[in-house]
């Protein structure tokens, strides 16, 4: 055993003259630990809303979308287009033109955003799941064209069952006649399907109204152009790979986006609140870590007639100072394990148990607050912990035994 570790250890874990430095190595392991266990728990909180608002997408945004990349719009019978639909990986694909629009309710305008998707939409996305009503899922019939709010929208128009509406959009390049501003929009009629769909996400809930390709293209006069295509891949191939094909033959005229690019500002923030949060708890952690010296300034005090008997046996000033720094990291690791099983068992109970609730469980999506362990993050955490309590323990030691090893064999 290396010399060096082996006297470390006996002076950690046996026992010492003075009880002092006992409890104030325990109060340093003590302070790692916890803030070592804070940090597991509340990066896992992260981790559990970025997991829940995901989810929350996947009922409504495609696994794959393509876009054009310069204009709003393009042809939906582009050729690029046409290959990836016939793209082996790809099980269904929906072609949907998205726009503003607005409509008078009880004589106040509103502005919402239209989006028109044909049939294949209702099998790229998981619509129907989260569609609440009387009626049912419909958005054409014939020459009659039905629009499904978002729940919040449909409450601003006093509920799912609104009637018909005239819906309003400015005609594309022309400006508006002050003596007749009707003749400068295109106006439809759309009615209620008696149903609204419920994202839990205000940008959906609040200002979009889902209906047929065929309308949004007729009240926007886009024939035959799209915003873009919605991609649902197939159950046995690989996502990552068939996005990575589709961009190839987008030309580098299409962007093709999975769920987190199209929600990259959501979670951008979610990281950016995340990494904040990390920084923080490095912090506490730090500051626990002033524990350490005090304990190993006392220790080095306290065993000072040891070290002249180890100066006399011919030990080093470098293998001395090595033994000090060699318990600094003992307490370092052992205060950052306990704490990642303490933070990982508290991620745990709270993930089957519940224990925190949200607002007693009141106007929430859910009940208690969502954890996710991920292993990225508790080594992540571990790595930290550990190398914050090496390096606040190098330079106390060295003054320390640089003053009391003055006259030591050099190394």
């Amino acid at each position: 055993m290396h010399l060096p570790f082996f006297i470390a250890r006996r002076y950690l874990f046996s026992k010492k003259s003075h009880n002092a430095i006992n409890i104030i190595s325990g109060i340093a392991a003590a302070g790692i630990a916890i803030a070592t266990a804070a940090m597991v728990c509340i990066l896992s909180v992260f981790n559990g809303f970025h997991d829940l608002i995901a989810t929350l997408y996947c009922s409504f945004d495609p696994e794959l979308q393509v876009t054009a990349l310069h204009g709003k719009t393009f042809e939906a019978d582009d050729a690029a287009i046409r290959l990836m639909k016939r793209h082996e990986g790809v099980q269904y694909a929906s072609e949907c033109l998205e726009d503003h629009a607005l409509f008078l309710f009880k004589g106040h305008p509103l502005v919402i955003t239209v989006k028109g998707v044909d049939k294949d939409f209702e099998h790229v996305t998981g619509i129907r799941d989260i569609l609440y009503g009387e009626g049912t899922y419909r958005l054409q019939s014939g020459e009659v064209y039905y629009g499904i709010p978002g729940i919040g929208l449909a409450a601003q128009m006093g509920g799912a069952n609104y009637g018909t509406l005239q819906i309003c959009a400015p005609r594309g390049g022309e400006r508006i006649n002050l003596a007749n501003p009707i003749e400068s929009f295109s106006v439809e009629d759309i009615q209620s399907p008696g149903v609204v769909f419920d994202v839990n996400q205000r940008k959906y809930d609040e200002h979009l109204m889902l209906t047929s390709l065929d309308f949004a293209q007729g009240l926007f006069e886009k024939e035959g152009r799209i915003s873009s295509l919605e991609i649902k891949v197939k159950p046995d191939a690989d996502a990552d790979r068939v996005k990575s094909e589709l961009r190839k033959m987008a030309d580098g005229r299409f962007a093709v986006k999975d769920r987190m690019e199209q929600q990259a500002e959501v979670f951008n923030i979610m990281n950016i609140e995340k990494l904040v949060a990390y920084l923080f708890l490095t912090f506490i952690i730090l500051v626990a870590c002033f524990n350490i010296i005090s304990s190993l300034s006392m220790l080095i005090i306290e065993k000072r007639d040891d070290v002249r008997t180890l100066q006399h046996l011919g030990m080093t000033t470098g293998r001395i100072r090595s033994v000090f720094m060699t318990e600094g990291r003992l307490i370092s690791i052992f205060g950052g394990a306990i704490g990642i099983g303490i933070g990982v068992l508290l991620c745990y109970l709270q993930q089957y148990f519940g224990i925190i609730r949200m607002g007693n469980g009141q106007g929430f999506i859910i009940d208690a607050y969502p954890v996710a362990v991920h292993l990225v993050d508790v080594l992540v955490v571990f790595v930290t912990s550990v190398v914050i309590g090496f390096i606040s323990v190098w330079y106390p030691v060295h003054l320390l035994t640089r003053r009391l090893l003055s006259d030591a064999p050099s190394d």
